[in-house]
């Protein structure tokens, strides 16, 4: 066999072996729960390792949503896959839309999520309180942390859903 004949056997091995563990250690487990919740119908998301192969980064790709799906729906699949890999440690967790990255949330931050959702904390709660913890790919704020009268705060804190939702997902054409 020629040498580039070997190299090119051994770089679909070391493929394989990646793509198999992206799949047994995050892809399936997360796969597994969402499909599991006849609510999630309306949304396919994807969870692997980023770039396949930095396991202190988490991605959760949005691959699809039908045209009913919502804000619930797709913060419902967070939640579900935070909750399923929240025994696992990581750095960064991508929020991304067909393999293109939209915002991050600080691991820590993803794990306690999961641990909170998995304890039956409040999920109106859980929800209306994640964008302030989302980050732009640069690393800065991409949502405020509102203060003031619980009316107005909640208000805003919904319309903050709204809009990481649209960008995250839900408006296909966001860079």
């Amino acid at each position: 066999m020629k040498k580039w004949a070997k190299g090119a056997v051994g770089l679909a091995i070391v493929a394989l072996g990646i793509t198999g563990w992206n799949l047994v250690c995050v892809t399936l487990p997360v796969a597994r729960v969402l499909d599991r919740d006849p609510r999630n119908a309306p949304v396919s998301v994807v969870a692997y390792h980023r770039g396949l192969v930095l396991p202190d980064s988490l991605v959760i790709d949005v691959w699809g949503a039908r045209t009913t799906a919502g804000p619930q729906d797709m913060l419902r699949a967070l939640l579900q896959t935070a909750a399923t890999l929240g025994g696992r440690t990581y750095d960064t967790v991508v929020l991304a839309y067909h393999g293109r990255p939209r915002f991050t949330l600080p691991g820590f931050y993803f794990q306690q999520l999961g641990h909170d959702y998995d304890s039956g904390e409040d999920t109106t709660s859980l929800i209306r309180t994640l964008p302030q913890n989302v980050r732009a790919m640069d690393g800065s704020a991409a949502f405020e942390t509102w203060t003031g009268g619980m009316a107005g705060v909640q208000d805003r804190q919904m319309e903050d859903v709204r809009t990481l939702s649209r960008l995250w997902w839900m408006d296909r054409h966001s860079s």
